[in-house]
């Protein structure tokens, strides 16, 4: 299971854009990586730097300085259409009508081939769906009379037009915009900064309300699904899109289980809080005698703390993460999982042994990376593993963000909760319900897609859509090997 990336953008004159997009960038480090990147304007030069790496290894302190402006998109990837290269690293960028155009993309397109295919694009270089939108947009700004509000009037026309997830983030030379699909499976928050010397106001919009707090903005709201607002000198200015009207929203259910980080907010709720009481769920619907109740690091330890205050079974540590290694959930080959649970973690052997131990985590999906860190356990000397799981299983494939295996892959899609137990190694195991999980949430009415563990699709997916790799674009629309856009768009 792989998430699909992290957004940001800010308009702030008069202040180092730049810098805000890192900081807002690094926070957002947990949704991508493998490349990063950012789009700066200062009023009339876009200038795109990107790289394959993390946001720590792609900018430094020269870079920053290099990059003037006033507004800025930034993006932390991980691929889930289109390969791993520095080629479909984000923000994407095209020039049309006499301006330049960038966009960088959190979620997966479901009709990218129909879009190509409709749009009379030819077989060419192996692009992502981001790099499709942009073409469109591109497309609908080179029919129109030059203005200032050719790429507001591109986006109205296009977004319709798209099928899937996506929280956009997008730029010209003088504003940003942020957009999320009808059915905002993806996030995306709004954001103000305080006003500076000049008496300047800013905005920021961020995946993740971290990114907020790291830059000093204010949260001001989420966007909402179907909506995309325009930022600009004059203020934040709000559109509805058509097909957003009645429309419900299902936010994926996994950004409060794994992705998002415990001390964001959605739906008004701390995530890390749901993540606790995730695990007093966990406890009371599925108790079991042990010495102590442990978390697997990070995102499994809030859960943990929860299932030790209900259980009333002692909380304590059983691995030791190392810190300067990244999340192997979302490392792109498996191999490169495996070796990173070895790297990762290691067990405090003084702490388990001898003990039946509690092990939570948030999920199991090819359950390569638990089957190693149980038998990690077992060799630092645990006598019992019983192994909870603050989420239902993950029998269903993903098409609107996470990149997951096929079905085929996918261990409980195929087993049952003892035939896993048996392959992990455990004693036991077993799984909050989905009424748990929503309950652990709290969120009534909040509305969730639930996709992966139902197999319920809020929107039609055909089969075909199973991988979506191969993107057709233009083929004279390949960007070459550069980075620094002028305000014409020569590259």
């Amino acid at each position: 299971m792989k998430e699909a990336c992290g957004v940001f953008a800010v308009f702030a004159p008069g202040r180092a854009v730049a810098q805000l997009t890192f900081d807002g960038l690094y926070s957002l480090q947990h949704r991508g990586q493998e490349s990063a990147g950012m789009a700066v304007s200062d009023g009339e030069l876009i200038t795109v730097v990107k790289d394959m790496g993390l946001v720590s290894s792609v900018f430094d302190e020269r870079t920053i300085e290099c990059l003037p402006g006033n507004l800025a998109i930034g993006h932390t990837r991980y691929s889930t259409a289109g390969e791993s290269t520095w080629r479909n690293a984000q923000p994407v960028f095209r020039s049309a009508g006499g301006m330049g155009i960038a966009l960088a993309h959190n979620g997966n397109l479901t009709n990218t081939s129909d879009l190509a295919e409709d749009n009379g694009m030819l077989p060419g270089v192996l692009t992502t769906d981001s790099d499709l939108v942009v073409e469109l947009l591109a497309t609908a700004v080179g029919r129109m009379f030059p203005g200032s509000n050719m790429l507001k009037e591109a986006m109205v026309e296009v977004l319709p037009r798209l099928e899937g997830a996506y929280s956009f983030v997008a730029m010209d030379e003088s504003r940003i915009f942020g957009a999320r699909d009808p059915h905002g499976f993806r996030p995306l928050c709004l954001g103000v900064l305080p006003v500076d010397k000049g008496g300047e106001v800013g905005y920021v919009l961020a995946s993740e309300t971290p990114a907020l707090d790291v830059v000093g903005a204010r949260f001001i709201r989420e966007i909402e699904p179907g909506e995309m607002v325009v930022i600009d000198e004059s203020g934040v200015r709000s559109i509805r899109l058509p097909v957003a009207m009645g429309q419900e929203p299902h936010l994926c259910i996994f950004e409060f289980v794994y992705f998002a980080r415990p001390d964001s907010m959605l739906y008004g709720t701390e995530v890390h809080g749901a993540r606790r009481r995730m695990g007093e769920y966990l406890a009371a619907e599925l108790p079991v005698r042990a010495d102590m109740v442990m978390g697997v690091p990070d995102s499994g330890v809030p859960a943990a703390e929860g299932y030790s205050k209900a259980s009333g079974i002692p909380y304590g540590q059983g691995l030791v993460k190392n810190r300067y290694i990244g999340r192997t959930f979302i490392a792109p080959q498996q191999e490169a999982r495996v070796a990173g649970v070895r790297r990762k973690f290691n067990p405090l052997r003084e702490s388990i042994l001898g003990k039946r131990l509690v092990v939570v985590d948030d999920s199991i999906v090819r359950g390569t990376t638990t089957k190693a860190m149980v038998k990690m356990l077992r060799e630092g000397g645990a006598e019992e593993i019983h192994l909870r799981i603050s989420s239902p299983p993950f029998r269903w494939p993903c098409y609107f963000g996470i990149d997951t295996p096929d079905k085929s892959e996918l261990l409980a899609a195929s087993m049952s909760v003892d035939e896993i137990a048996d392959y992990l190694g455990v004693d036991s195991l077993a799984y909050l319900s989905l009424e748990g999980l929503q309950k652990a949430i709290g969120v009534p009415g909040g509305g969730f897609c639930t996709a992966c563990l139902t197999g319920e699709y809020p929107i039609p997916v055909e089969e075909t859509a199973l991988r979506r790799e191969a993107v057709l674009a233009h083929s004279i629309s390949s960007q070459r090997n550069t980075i620094v856009v002028d305000h014409v768009g020569s590259i």
